[in-house]
């Protein structure tokens, strides 16, 4: 059912849109306003998938009407409805947001063309939006421990700057799902968010992974490549593990936040970039800078804001809530039957010892998720988790 609301003053104006646009389909549900102030009333107590608003009305008009609900509803298409004189407004709300606008009579054709083609944008913009947040649920940070709140805390604090962030913490504890949600809550959120694992690429071709290269400029090298810096150009780059990255690499990734700018190996060509950088690493940085494997002002440049992101055995009492989210994660991605745990079963997990952290209450959860009974107990968890 699409909901529908007409804002007109002229009641035989309001009984033909509604007339025309319910007989057009049995799911379109139409309701009216007699004036702006009604309709800014409707649509603050009820969601609506389209409005019709009216430009010349007593009490308040269809220009300040528009603008009020693009502060309240901005993704809610709103369709003009314009007297003779009023083209050129009609013309002007389009730039203050409006999806398109009708004359006054109505042309039937161009009318429900026009309600067809909002609607179907706004299913689109629902859709986007439902999809959206079901890439953000990867992401999600799940537990109520005092640490956990004052993280998310936190980051609701730092996302909307463009302040670097240092996320520290052992394996597994989930730093990457602290850069993810930092990015995501940013002003950076609809450009790149870049992932660069330091540990996974060998030392000698680190700095061409992250700054590119120029062809020739090393054996392999058979074209010019852009490195992760310019892919994540007006976003978010995060630096996994850099802990792991090789000092000359350091040295450049410092230039690039000093200056804003790389070069690629090979090139002595600048390229600005603009970038925020989040890193995280599982090493204590300052023993690394007091041995001589990390730069001092790196640290100093990276760690802006410090986030550290606890053990699990630090936050057992998350682990009902991780175990019941896994649980119905699992189960939606592997086609898995949803099965509860019993309380003693909970109780015997929140007493392991998790040196693997989130990434292994995950594996064990699916291992009990698989071989557990329809309700996995005390003994499965013995049998299937022991450790």
């Amino acid at each position: 059912m699409s909901n529908i609301l007409i804002i007109e003053d002229e009641a035989a104006i309001r009984r033909v849109l509604t007339k025309i646009i319910s007989e057009e389909n049995d799911a379109y549900h139409v309701e009216e306003a007699e004036n702006g102030l009604i309709g800014l009333e409707k649509v603050m107590e009820k969601e609506y998938d389209l409005i019709l608003c009216d430009i010349k009305m007593p009490k308040m008009d269809g220009v300040e009407v528009l603008e009020k609900l693009k502060k309240i509803e901005s993704q809610v298409p709103i369709i003009m409805i314009s007297g003779h004189g009023d083209l050129d407004t009609a013309v002007e709300t389009m730039r203050l947001g409006a999806f398109d606008y009708i004359s006054k009579p109505p042309d039937l054709n161009r009318l429900l063309t026009t309600v067809r083609n909002a609607l179907m944008s706004n299913n689109l913009i629902v859709e986007n939006t439902r999809l959206k947040k079901k890439v953000s649920k990867k992401y999600e940070m799940i537990g109520e421990s005092d640490a956990i709140l004052h993280i998310k805390t936190m980051i609701e604090k730092v996302a909307s700057t463009d302040a670097r962030v240092l996320v520290t913490g052992p394996n597994g504890t989930g730093k990457e799902l602290v850069a993810h949600w930092l990015h995501e809550k940013s002003d950076r959120a609809k450009a790149p968010m870049i992932e660069v694992n330091c540990a996974a690429i060998p030392s000698e071709l680190i700095e061409s992974e992250l700054f590119g290269h120029v062809k020739g400029s090393f054996t392999g090298a058979n074209k010019d490549r852009a490195g992760k810096f310019e892919a994540a150009n007006n976003g978010t780059i995060f630096l996994d593990e850099i802990g792991d990255m090789s000092l000359s690499a350091q040295a450049k990734v410092l230039r690039a936040l000093q200056e804003s700018r790389i070069s690629r190996v090979g090139s002595d060509k600048d390229i600005k970039v603009n970038v925020r950088v989040v890193a995280a690493t599982n090493k204590d940085l300052k023993k690394e800078i007091a041995e001589g494997r990390f730069r001092e002002d790196l640290y100093h440049r990276l760690a802006v804001i410090l986030i550290k992101v606890p053990a699990l055995n630090d936050r057992r009492g998350d682990i009902p809530l991780l175990v019941n989210y896994f649980a119905k994660l699992l189960a939606g991605e592997q086609g898995l039957p949803v099965k509860g745990f019993s309380q003693k079963a909970i109780d015997l997990l929140k007493h392991y010892d998790w040196t693997g952290n989130i990434r292994e209450l995950r594996n064990v959860v699916e291992r009990l998720m698989i071989l557990g009974d329809a309700e996995v107990s005390e003994e499965d968890v013995k049998l299937f988790a022991s450790k």
